[in-house]
């Protein structure tokens, strides 16, 4: 299929220069960005896309739902692993992306939650992730019922995937555009959905935008992408403020 030859691009968009509000901690065997509001027993998971968890973009989403009451942390989901550079060979990606696959992460989310729950005295949890991160928090979806709500932005779709079994209410954020995830994949996935889910659910196609946009997009770039932009970024916090 034509997105699984390049399975990820994230390539697409702004590397944002931006200067974070948070701090970077250990949480058992992997880093972390952490960014707290003054006092709140919510709390939300950042996944990160292939450019890893240093990557400001994702930061500075991060530091955008902390500004909503959140708990916000991003941790490093590639356990060390390097993140994808825009400068590597993309005939290779294939091969870096096996190292580092999306379902395989429940000893990271063991560790994130236990610190989530113990060092900052969270409660109610959810998690929102992008790209990859996306495909990732379908699989904790389906795993974690103390994850009360979830976010996938734009995480890629094979044709094979049944993600019916969520255990809580989750929102899917795809683009109208997105050269990566063709528009009759995400039809698959909503039928999937209305025939087998249990629980609360929505997917949303901005219309016009590109693979990215909520979060590789700056909002200054195009005029006519700005109110995409701002609105997929209002519906992710709105999603988790109605279900968190």
């Amino acid at each position: 299929m034509a997105n699984e030859s390049r399975p990820c691009p994230c390539d697409i968009g702004d590397r944002f220069d931006y200067e974070c509000c948070g701090q970077e901690v250990q949480v058992e065997h992997i880093k972390a960005y952490v960014c707290k509001p003054a006092s709140t027993d919510k709390a939300v998971i950042v996944i990160h896309d292939i450019f890893g968890w240093q990557l400001p973009n994702t930061r500075y989403m991060a530091d955008m739902l902390a500004a909503n009451g959140y708990v916000a942390i991003c941790p490093d989901f590639f356990a060390g692993k390097e993140p994808w550079k825009p400068s590597d060979d993309w005939s290779k990606f294939d091969d870096w992306l096996k190292t580092r696959d999306a379902r395989k992460i429940n000893k990271e989310a063991d560790a994130v939650l236990k610190y989530l729950k113990e060092q900052c005295g969270a409660k109610k949890l959810g998690v929102v992730g992008f790209c990859w991160g996306g495909v990732a928090v379908r699989h904790l979806m389906m795993t974690y019922p103390e994850l009360k709500a979830g976010v996938s932005l734009y995480g890629l779709i094979k044709d094979s995937d049944d993600i019916s079994n969520l255990l809580n209410p989750t929102f899917f954020i795809f683009a109208e555009k997105d050269d990566f995830i063709p528009l009759h994949q995400v039809t698959l996935l909503e039928q999937k959905l209305k025939k087998n889910c249990k629980v609360d659910y929505e997917v949303k196609i901005y219309p016009g935008q590109t693979h990215g946009f909520v979060h590789r997009k700056r909002e200054d770039i195009n005029p006519q992408d700005k109110p995409y932009i701002e609105e997929g970024r209002k519906d992710m916090i709105n999603w988790l403020n109605k279900y968190v």
